[in-house]
């Protein structure tokens, strides 16, 4: 929900310093683009709210090429599956396309006893870095995004049998990749070449 009680302070603090505009609105509906920033000058920064924090993080890599770095503290459960890797329990989706357009650091955890009241979580905070240059591009993001969501919502699958709906024994027959493997024994780099397999017999 929107904190109008931090936002009216914050008008009435800041009023009349040519340097700070606040914006009274909903984040995900917040077009960072009206801001007219020059390519990679942001710098976001945010507690965010736990519930809605991947849509968050989703919304915000619409702005990549205008973002310079994102740092955030969110629960320390959400950072470990941002910063995963290949074989981790934590890899999935989630981390899979972050990385995809961010390098993702993990910078230090949070305790919950830092907190009045104190929650039931701890916290950790986290640095995205949008890439400069892709050092993995697919053909598609959209087909990208759909192979991995579809790979992972049966991640205790083979990829044969969690990707049948999407890839053929022939376009797999085409990949340098091992079919009985489960989804998260794959790399980025193998879902973007079953990805563009796909885009390309598409063509």
């Amino acid at each position: 929900e929107l904190d109008r009680d931090l936002a009216d302070f914050l008008i009435t603090r800041y009023q009349g310093e040519p340097h700070v505009a606040i914006h009274k609105q909903d984040v995900l509906k917040f077009e960072l683009d009206s801001l007219e920033p020059a390519p990679h000058s942001l710098r976001v920064i945010g507690n965010l709210p736990y519930n809605i924090s991947t849509p968050v993080l989703f919304h915000l890599l619409r702005f990549n090429q205008s973002i310079d770095d994102m740092v955030f503290m969110l629960q320390l459960e959400v950072v470990q599956r941002m910063a995963a890797g290949v074989g981790d329990k934590n890899y999935g989706r989630l981390g899979l396309m972050l990385q995809y357009f961010c390098e993702i650091e993990h910078l230090f955890n949070v305790p919950s006893t830092a907190f009045t009241p104190q929650p039931k979580v701890s916290s950790a905070i986290v640095r995205l870095r949008p890439h400069r240059t892709m050092p993995i591009a697919a053909r598609d993001v959209n087909t990208l995004q759909n192979v991995i969501r579809t790979a992972f919502n049966q991640r205790r699958k083979t990829l044969r049998n969690s990707l049948k709906t999407l890839v053929s024994d022939a376009i797999f027959a085409t990949l340098p990749i091992d079919v009985t493997q489960r989804p998260e024994n794959l790399s980025l780099k193998d879902y973007v070449l079953i990805s563009d397999a796909i885009t390309d017999n598409a063509a």
